[in-house]
């Protein structure tokens, strides 16, 4: 696995100018479009889809009459839940969401109810229209906002670049053609060959880490509510 300060180096022979020495020096300017553009990059892929690489499990806690709960008190490094994937662990029932507005204020404010524990999520917190059950744990997969390993502190995950021996999560030659096409593009260059090629190598990653059918994750009374929809990916 190459850290990031050596992918940069990798991208900078093919755009045949100096290699940088340290990202974070803040010595050259050069230096400083090479750590943007790494960091857009990241950033791009994690919005481009649910990418197997950031696929994660969360568990969310119960507590008596409380409808409300911040996401990041219980999952951190929470940045989009995957649909159709939240249940009760203890009863493996399907808990229904994210409504639409309309369902939302039909069922709160003009008794127009249906079966099944629903929810919404808004402004970073998960909101349950009327209070679960209390002590129940609440599972879904969501997908991390944590796009770098921390190579020198045991490997841990983080959501930004910050030093030179991170490790992105993504594939290394995915980013480096991220990082390629974007520096010509500020330096003012032509770089559609470029981009096209990098946008073929994302499809290719991307298709080649979703699921090839519906994954059921627990018996469910209804039969067309059983598996996981994959996010859309995004056009960069």
């Amino acid at each position: 696995m190459k850290n990031i300060l050596e992918i940069c180096r990798e991208a900078a022979d093919l755009v045949a100018v100096q290699k940088p020495e340290d990202l974070f020096a803040g010595a050259s300017q050069q230096e400083a479009v090479f750590l943007s553009i790494a960091k857009d990059t990241l950033d791009s892929l994690l919005r481009y889809g649910d990418w197997q690489e950031l696929t994660k499990e969360g568990t969310l806690h119960t507590e008596e009459e409380i409808s409300n709960y911040p996401i990041h008190d219980f999952c951190p490094d929470f940045y989009s839940l995957l649909n159709n994937t939240i249940y009760i662990k203890d009863s493996s029932e399907k808990i229904i969401g994210s409504i639409t507005p309309e369902q939302w204020m039909k069922e709160k404010y003009f008794n127009v109810s249906s079966l099944g524990l629903k929810f919404k999520i808004q402004n970073g917190i998960l909101k349950f229209l009327t209070p679960p059950p209390a002590y129940i744990n609440i599972v879904f997969q969501y997908r991390s906002a944590n796009v770098v390993y921390d190579a020198q502190n045991g490997y841990q995950e983080k959501s930004e670049l910050s030093k030179n021996t991170d490790i992105p999560v993504f594939d290394e030659f995915l980013v480096k053609k991220g990082i390629v096409w974007r520096w010509y593009r500020r330096n003012g260059m032509p770089y559609e060959e470029e981009y096209n090629e990098y946008v073929r190598e994302l499809k290719n990653r991307f298709g080649s880490g979703l699921a090839t059918q519906d994954i059921k994750l627990a018996s469910c009374v209804d039969p067309i509510s059983t598996g996981v929809i994959i996010n859309a990916a995004k056009e960069c």
